[in-house]
């Protein structure tokens, strides 16, 4: 139920509580049986009772979506701080990778397909990103694999990654 719509049937219960009110008074001087004006009052703090309900889970719907934008602004000013932090390491991490594979003798589209295949790209994907052919990606990674004598993507990533995940002590 959106807010519009709480608001409109707290409203319409009011206006109900109010109603049995005015009924009640008119017909408690009118003389009327006191089961009748009992029964009219049950409903109108039943109406009532009904306006609280839906008053106090707007005002708790509030809350809770305040405290949900706080956590949120907290988990970005958090993910802020980690790329600052991080950023030297991954640049440091990056020149590093890329001496080895200038060590390998890779060539500059080598090396940028070796990049790509350490984010996970398949070679369709760097294919289409290169603007070249998967036949032509093909080529590079086996002339990766053979220059630096690894055996496929699996043992490149673990090369480079494989000491970032230090083990439980």
């Amino acid at each position: 139920m959106n807010n519009n719509e709480r608001w409109v049937i707290a409203t319409i219960l009011f206006l109900i509580a109010v109603l049995a009110s005015v009924d009640i008074y008119n017909d408690f001087f009118e003389g009327v049986a006191t089961w009748h004006i009992s029964i009219e009052a049950i409903v109108g703090l039943v109406a009532l009772a009904g306006v609280f309900y839906l008053i106090r889970g707007r005002f708790r719907l509030q809350r809770t979506l305040a405290r949900e934008q706080q956590f949120s602004k907290d988990l970005q000013v958090e993910a802020q701080k980690w790329r600052r932090v991080s950023k030297k390491y991954m640049e440091g991490l990056s020149v590093e990778i890329d001496n080895q594979l200038d060590r390998w003798g890779l060539t500059k589209a080598e090396k940028d397909v070796t990049f790509l295949l350490l984010k996970g790209l398949s070679n369709k994907e760097i294919a289409e990103v290169r603007d070249t052919s998967v036949q032509t990606v093909r080529t590079q990674t086996n002339a990766i694999y053979t220059k630096s004598g690894l055996l496929g993507r699996s043992e490149l990533s673990a090369f480079f990654l494989e000491d970032l995940l230090l083990p439980k002590q």
